[in-house]
């Protein structure tokens, strides 16, 4: 059964229960329970909310969260302008994959598809995180490597921009990316970074084997080091007026042209 608490007057961002994060949204709230988290409480809208989010509360309530509703302006300050769909629940920070896990699973390859990996160099901006992560997932991509420096944190920001990705797919962090690259060709993956400099065009390039995807950092592009551990360079072809796209635009069509290659070649090889 639901339980209410008395309103509080308006002000600060509402506290968060100790060492928890709030997860907002719909999407990213099912994913948490998909993935078999159980959130310590559920704040869900007064109002019509409740009826709208009815399946998601009785999940949650299933599991043993703690269901409260809260007046829209609370969750409003809580959420401070994400888009918070009338629901949020408090679970515990989602961590990042270990550079060691990464290993293990390249050393003993699961899946009949050849690794196709997301890498990004210096992106911090969390809403760019959070929609490269969800054009990962969409794309089907194995896993997304980020530094340990110069990278945005897994946070409630991204896993509502992310709707549910942040969740689904490995995020690993790495300890020195250029090293990392190395020891990723080591393990035959081909590392191909973008730059609006390539003289190849991404269409060009072979993605249907072992892949790393490299993106840098919009403006900055990557780092000189992370740009010659690269075996190769492709851009995009621009045919306006404007000179780059957003980091997660740029993502998705490089993320999506290695799904129609891989897709063209499964096709004629069946």
């Amino acid at each position: 059964m639901k339980q209410k608490r008395p309103h509080r007057p308006a002000g600060g961002k509402p506290a968060i229960p100790g060492g928890l994060e709030a997860v907002f949204g719909v999407h990213a709230v099912r994913a948490l329970l998909d993935r078999g988290e159980t959130p310590r409480e559920l704040w869900v809208q007064e109002g019509s909310a409740g009826g709208r989010l009815a399946e998601l509360i009785e999940s949650a309530g299933a599991r043993g969260a703690r269901i409260l509703t809260r007046p829209r302006d609370e969750l409003d300050r809580l959420s401070q302008g994400a888009a918070h769909q009338g629901v949020v629940a408090f679970a515990a920070p989602l961590a990042f994959e270990s550079e060691a896990t990464l290993w293990f699973k390249l050393e003993a390859w699961p899946l009949e598809a050849p690794p196709l990996l997301l890498v990004l160099d210096g992106v911090t901006d969390v809403h760019n995180f959070g929609a490269c992560l969800r054009s990962a997932d969409a794309a089907g991509a194995h896993g997304v490597i980020v530094p340990k420096d110069k990278a945005a944190p897994l946070n409630a920001t991204v896993r509502k921009v992310a709707c549910g990705a942040a969740e689904s797919v490995p995020v690993y962090q790495v300890t020195n990316l250029a090293r990392a690259l190395a020891r990723l060709k080591a393990s035959g993956v081909w590392i191909t970074g973008t730059a609006g400099e390539a003289e190849a065009l991404v269409h060009e390039a072979d993605l249907t084997g072992p892949t790393a995807l490299v993106m840098g950092a919009e403006g900055k592009g990557m780092r000189r080091l992370t740009r010659e551990a690269c075996d190769l360079l492709v851009k995009l072809p621009m045919a306006g007026s404007v000179s780059s796209l957003n980091v997660s635009v740029a993502t998705g069509i490089c993320l999506f042209e290695a799904v129609r290659q891989r897709t063209m070649r499964a096709a004629s090889a069946s």
